[in-house]
């Protein structure tokens, strides 16, 4: 017999830490053994694509299952679909460890995205069944941490640990991971749904801001308010994966770091989003999500001008790390307050908005990475294209949720 939690009415310190390890477990279990694919390729007679499948299968799992969780956690609840998602994807997690060839290690990691993203979506979804107004901002703000700090942290830990633990220790701490996940789940996690719990369904976020109840007639998955603030946090989100994903050529090749420094490098914007997000938390007592989601958006523009400026003018490379590092900041400011608002506007079907906004993101996440190395290593143009198109939308964007919003009554 499942231990039951009792219902709770407000974000818990405890039930924070869990949403944010479910919000952990997909981008550390897709980055962590990053540093070990030269090694897989070997151990299992396999060519770098088919290594490189095992990530891409896990993305696509992983897109597709916030789908699937979310619309079924709107009609049975949260806690099952969590229970059941977090337990499969210990399993899978086990079965990549163990995997004897590469076909059944990419069948495995298929899985493992599919069933952790239940995690993911349904942290959100949970967040949103029970906290109101500022304390639903401020929760979003700290667990935005682990979003921008675990794609980036990841492979940094990989590296430190590959050579000593090869990939299937790496794996093989990840289904740990998942372990540790769906124990805390099952002790701390209650059902947060409002059908199954019996309290009225009005949607407690408000304006993300306040504790208004949103007008219904303007709310909803087509409002301009859901739709503008989902392509800001979408976006902004691209743009962080052009600099993950481009970071190694400009760094290590084309300003010729070693390796020890690129990863301090890196740990530091890890630090840098953690700071931001942390001061987000804290700014939500004097301030209104839309202005803290304005603000990053502003700074993420002007680091995109200041990087095509010196793209454009043959400056030297190593003129990029300044406005990389403060515009990837800046997502500390715009993950979770664009989190907050986007469901806000949505006061039945949270699951279904928290999918769509997840799977939006690996999809975006999917689409970018790929074309910042089109022109090769030895170019920063599709890193500077790739990071200012998406911010310039993302900026275009949440001018248009902030109008949507004036608009509501």
């Amino acid at each position: 017999m499942w231990l039951t939690p009792r219902p709770v009415d407000r974000v818990s310190g405890r039930l924070l830490v869990v949403v944010a390890l479910l919000a952990a477990v997909a981008p550390f279990a897709t980055d962590v053994y990053l540093p070990a694919f030269p090694a897989m390729t070997g151990e299992l007679d396999a060519s770098a694509s088919q290594v490189q499948l095992t990530l891409t299968a896990f993305l696509l799992g992983a897109g597709l299952g916030q789908l699937v969780f979310g619309p079924w956690s709107d009609r049975v609840g949260r806690r099952r679909p969590l229970i059941a998602g977090t337990a499969v994807c210990v399993v899978a997690g086990l079965a990549a460890a163990g995997a004897p060839t590469i076909t059944v290690l990419i069948a495995a990691r298929a899985v493992q995205g599919l069933s952790g993203a239940a995690g993911m979506v349904l942290g959100r979804a949970i967040i949103s069944d029970v906290a109101r107004g500022r304390e639903a901002v401020r929760a979003y703000n700290l667990t935005s941490v682990v979003m921008g700090v675990a794609p980036v942290a990841a492979p940094l830990i990989g590296s430190l640990l590959a050579a000593a633990l090869g990939w299937r220790g790496l794996l093989l701490i990840v289904a740990g991971v998942s372990l540790v996940t769906l124990a805390a789940v099952i002790v701390v996690v209650p059902e947060t749904h409002p059908v199954r719990t019996g309290v009225p369904e009005t949607h407690p976020v408000g304006a993300a801001g306040s504790t208004e109840r949103p007008a219904r007639r303007t709310t909803g998955l087509t409002s301009g308010v859901f739709v503008g603030n989902t392509l800001t946090f979408v976006l902004a989100f691209a743009a962080m994966m052009a600099y993950i994903s481009a970071s190694p050529f400009v760094y290590q090749v084309m300003i010729g770091m070693d390796q020890v420094t690129y990863g301090l490098l890196f740990g530091g914007t890890a630090a840098a989003i953690t700071v931001m997000s942390v001061v987000a938390a804290r700014m939500t007592r004097r301030f209104h999500a839309t202005q803290m989601l304005r603000l990053g958006v502003l700074v993420l523009l002007g680091s995109a001008v200041a990087l095509t400026a010196f793209v454009a003018c043959a400056r030297p490379t190593v003129w990029l790390i300044a406005p990389l590092f403060v515009g990837v900041a800046a997502m500390g400011l715009i993950f979770g307050n664009a989190t907050a608002l986007a469901l806000s506007a949505v006061p039945h079907g949270l699951g279904t908005a928290s999918a769509i906004l997840g799977a939006s993101q690996f999809a975006a996440g999917a689409l970018v990475s790929p074309l910042v190395g089109v022109a090769g290593e030895h170019s920063a143009i599709p890193l500077t294209v790739a990071f200012g198109t998406a911010a310039v939308l993302a900026g275009l964007a949440c001018a248009g949720a902030a109008r949507a919003h004036r608009r509501r009554p």
